[in-house]
């Protein structure tokens, strides 16, 4: 599907009818009422507010440690996750469209350029000032990652990312592409004595996706499906419990939540934690957590094997089966997890 130049022109005067009536709405939101992508929408502000970048994207994230302390968002229909901080160590491997980028520093995140299509630097007018961010989205147009600039970022260095990396064609058309649905393995045509065998001896906790792929298994059908000794289903509000308990005790966390190009992970402590209608939310200086319980149809206890021990996860899924947030205990590699976090899952 291709956004025409007529179309952009009509989605633009329609954004422009709908703000009018509704003047708080998030721009994701407003791409569902109109019946397109986000990506669509914020490209109908080319020329005016918005620039379309290049597809270097690994080169653009090469270039984010200079531009200081910035805000990266990462979300996906049921979590958001925000991180104040700068890019401080980026490894990228291997060389390629199909690279994995470690970043590490106060912002955590594993980025995966092949699910990268479409980036732009765009610039609002906000109540609280001018706001300026780079944004990149998928094929079918969703979100993968906003880097937003804070007060003390490095502008100048923006300014010089964007000269760098600007496309040649700046055309609000874009070739959205919705992802096909993946063919699974059925409970009757997987092996399971082999896939249980599997799970029993896993050394690492990313064995687990080597697993999933061998035998073509969804994950949430991988869980469901597991002996009760490794995984089994609690109460979907879970989480509030969890992120009560870690605050009040001080038990340090980390919170995963992602999509089709980057997962980004919180580690350490969360302190606040408010409910806001059906948000649950942490609200810490640096760290900011958004779980719509709406979007949160199933939550499991999930026990995995390493060579440090058992790894143990709460892990929320949505009615489509894809996953919205895991919450483990902090943990580092070589060192077990902390017994405090296996109690308060046991709990459950």
């Amino acid at each position: 599907m291709e956004t025409s130049t007529l179309q952009s022109t009509n989605l633009k005067e329609a954004w422009a009818k709908l703000k009018e009536t509704e003047p708080q709405l998030r721009i994701r939101d407003a791409a569902k009422k109109l019946q397109v992508s986000e990506a669509e929408l914020l490209a109908t502000g080319i020329g005016e507010n918005v620039i379309r970048l290049s597809d270097d994207f690994v080169d653009q994230v090469k270039k984010f440690p200079t531009l200081g302390r910035v805000m990266a968002l990462c979300r996906n229909e049921g979590c958001v996750l925000e991180h104040k901080g700068s890019f401080q160590k980026i490894d990228i491997h291997p060389a390629g469209p199909s690279s994995i980028a470690t970043v590490i520093g106060p912002i955590e995140q594993r980025l995966f350029f092949h699910g990268w299509k479409f980036g732009f630097a765009v610039s609002n007018d906000t109540p609280r000032g001018p706001m300026f961010s780079l944004q990149y989205f998928d094929k079918a147009g969703e979100a993968v990652m906003k880097v937003f600039l804070q007060e003390k970022s490095d502008y100048d260095a923006s300014e010089a990312l964007v000269q760098a990396h600007t496309a040649t064609e700046q055309s609000a058309e874009l070739e959205i592409e919705a992802y096909e649905t993946p063919e699974y393995t059925s409970r009757e045509a997987l092996d399971y004595d082999t896939f249980q065998n599997e799970w029993e001896n896993m050394k690492d906790t990313h064995d687990f996706f080597g697993m999933l792929r061998k035998h073509k298994l969804n994950r949430l059908d991988a869980v469901k499906w597991i002996d009760d000794k490794w995984a089994y289903e609690v109460d979907k509000l879970s989480v509030r419990k969890v992120l009560e308990t870690a605050s009040a005790t001080k038990l340090p966390i980390m919170i995963f939540a992602g999509n089709k190009g980057n997962i980004q992970i919180h580690q350490g402590p969360v302190r606040t934690i408010k409910q806001l209608n059906q948000w649950l939310n942490v609200m810490d200086p640096d760290f900011n957590m958004h779980l719509n319980e709406d979007m949160v149809d199933s939550a499991y206890v999930v026990h995995k094997n390493t060579d440090d021990g058992l790894v143990s996860a709460l892990e929320l899924f949505d009615a489509q089966g894809e996953m919205v947030a895991q919450f483990f205990g902090l943990r580092k590699p070589g060192i077990p997890q902390k017994p405090e976090w296996k109690a308060l899952l046991d709990t459950l």
